[in-house]
């Protein structure tokens, strides 16, 4: 579903992005440890079309995504750091607007369901976005994913901020969408919560992917993962 095969990207002289080749199938998490600088958000900006890639190609369901910018849209959503709402508006009007760009008109109740199966209480989804805590705010992204039935995902630090409460529930939310056959690809610094999620968790140094550890079973401990991505930098 998420696919890369020496994807490059070069700024100049820096390489930003070293030659990556990468597959992650339907129901399963990558999670991409690493410094800052160390080629993550870029990875992820090259399978949104934000960049173009200097050499190598992005795949997401078949697309090549260089080619396809707009038609391999229609299988993605995206989570970043902030999620980007209008605070005018409430949960649900903003949902409501997402979905129609995305293509789909859905009635309230289907709107409101969406927005509860990610984590909002009702009275919440009637309120202004400008109200929000970061925490809810992260909840509407999902729901947008979940209304345009989005088949890969990809987040880039959405745990950043969070507390220890909305951080656990943010991974309980990303399993299910595991068990729904969405295939996610995740930047992030927390190790702990990539030890929770993760299938497999992948380190980068200097554009590069040195190392894919397999957690499918949980079998890494955090220390662990902390020592090797120690050992990486």
């Amino acid at each position: 579903m998420i696919s890369a095969t020496h994807l490059t990207k070069h700024y100049g002289d820096k390489v930003a992005l070293d030659t990556l080749t990468l597959d992650i199938a339907p129901g399963e998490i990558f999670c991409l440890l690493g410094q800052n600088g160390a080629g993550k958000t870029t990875t992820i900006n090259c399978f949104l079309a934000f960049v173009q890639p200097s050499a190598g190609h992005a795949f997401i369901n078949g697309l090549d995504v260089a080619k396809h910018p707009v038609e391999s849209k229609k299988y993605l959503a995206y989570l970043p750091e902030v999620v980007m709402l209008y605070p005018n508006l409430t949960g649900l009007e903003n949902l409501d607007y997402f979905s129609r760009l995305a293509g789909y008109k859905q009635e309230k109740g289907a709107l409101l369901t969406y927005l509860e199966t990610a984590g909002l209480e009702t009275k919440d989804c009637l309120r202004r976005v400008s109200g929000y805590s970061k925490g809810m705010r992260q909840k509407v992204g999902i729901a947008i994913a979940l209304a345009k039935k989005a088949k890969a995902l990809f987040l880039d630090e959405p745990t950043s901020g969070l507390d220890p409460k909305a951080s656990n529930d943010f991974s309980k939310l990303l399993l299910e969408l595991r068990n729904d056959g969405v295939a996610m690809l995740m930047a992030t610094h927390d190790i702990f919560r990539a030890k929770d999620v993760a299938n497999r968790i992948g380190i980068m140094k200097d554009g590069r992917l040195v190392n894919v550890l397999d957690n499918s079973r949980n079998t890494l401990h955090a220390k662990e993962i902390e020592e090797l991505y120690l050992q990486t930098i």
